[in-house]
């Protein structure tokens, strides 16, 4: 899933500097968990893991993945709709899969303010989706909601097919990275039909725990052996960039305003995309929060300073910095090696004194 700052490619390192710590168990907390991705890869890795995020289309992702422990039944469900007989073998998940795919399209919530066709007569002519694709997304959502109503499908069940329809809407979205604004002529993946993707499951017997609401309201709350800290680097919300996986999730009916159809998101700004709130954020949680390592992943071209950074981990125990070199693509290359830009990733680890 494509998500701005997503640690995917740095996973290993994270671990590197965690293992180098002597640290092969306890509890991990994903503190702006985005997309669950380091939190998976800790569970896997046999830590009990915590995780909170101020967006609700994360906590779906936390609840799909980190929460849950293995693939669900679905008994009910298949009980309903049958196994599908596109396969020559197919899972629950995969008969659903199936399913979806070939529901008839609803000229619901997404399609009437986020495709060309919806808004063709309004104020603002979104082409975020194809009409197509638009409906089928409405489809979609509504269906598993009905099957949530109609108690055909447990809440464990509930997120996980929540999970494969946030993660799939990406590949057919009409952007270039975030929904901050759409593309003026249509990307070749947004033309393909919607369908929705595989999931992979992680199993385990731990009792992990997500959140959803302010991060910062966690401190105090739990104990952690590791507490990773991920926060914006820079003073773009996540929020808008968000806005319509955030709609989707939630299928609230929102007001919506300008060009991109924005929500409102008010409750949901990070005081970490503001200069002069960042710093006095990060000494709050590594002066009150209860933990025996912090990880801090950082970039280098973030709001707050190295010097300021270090100056206020300091305070708390001893730091340790590491340098890690990738190559990032500008969002308009194309890919073209002339437009990679070298940047660093920072992981700052204090062990608390």
């Amino acid at each position: 899933m494509r998500f701005i700052g997503n640690k995917e490619k740095l996973l290993d390192d994270i671990y590197q500097a965690v293992s180098d710590k002597n640290i092969s168990k306890g509890v991990f907390c994903d503190f702006f968990a985005g997309t669950s991705n380091v939190g998976r890869y800790f569970k896997q890795k046999g830590f009990r893991v915590i995780s909170s995020d101020l967006l609700y289309f994360s906590y779906i992702l936390q609840k799909a993945y980190i929460m849950n422990n293995g693939e669900p039944k679905f008994t009910k469900l298949i009980k309903e709709i049958g196994h599908s007989k596109k396969r020559f073998f197919s899972s629950s998940f995969d008969s659903i899969r199936d399913h979806l795919d070939d529901l008839n399209g609803v000229e619901g919530f997404i399609y009437k303010n986020y495709t060309e066709e919806g808004t063709r007569d309004n104020t603002h002519v979104r082409k975020y989706f194809t009409a197509e694709n638009g409906k089928h997304i409405d489809a979609v959502r509504q269906k598993i909601e009905e099957w949530k109503n109609n108690k055909i499908i447990t809440t464990k069940e509930y997120f996980v097919l929540l999970a494969a329809l946030i993660e799939s809407v990406p590949f057919y979205s009409n952007i270039s990275g975030v929904y901050g604004a759409f593309l003026k002529q249509y990307d070749p993946r947004a033309l393909k039909k919607l369908k929705i993707k595989p999931m992979q499951f992680y199993g385990g017997e731990k009792d992990h725990k997500v959140y959803n609401g302010d991060s910062m309201k966690l401190i105090g709350k739990e104990r952690f052996d590791i507490l990773y800290i991920d926060p914006p680097y820079n003073n773009r919300q996540y929020a808008p960039n968000y806005h319509i996986l955030e709609t989707i999730a939630k299928y609230d009916s929102p007001e919506i305003k300008g060009v991109s159809g924005m929500r409102n998101y008010e409750n949901q700004k990070s005081d970490f995309c503001n200069k002069n709130n960042a710093l006095l954020a990060l000494e709050k949680i590594a002066s009150t929060a209860k933990y025996k390592h912090l990880i801090l992943s950082y970039n280098s071209e973030g709001i707050m300073a190295k010097d300021d950074i270090l100056g206020v981990l300091k305070k708390f125990g001893e730091v340790e910095l590491k340098n890690i070199n990738y190559r990032r693509f500008k969002s308009n290359s194309n890919g073209k090696s002339k437009d990679k830009k070298l940047i660093q990733e920072q992981l700052y680890l204090l062990t608390s004194k």
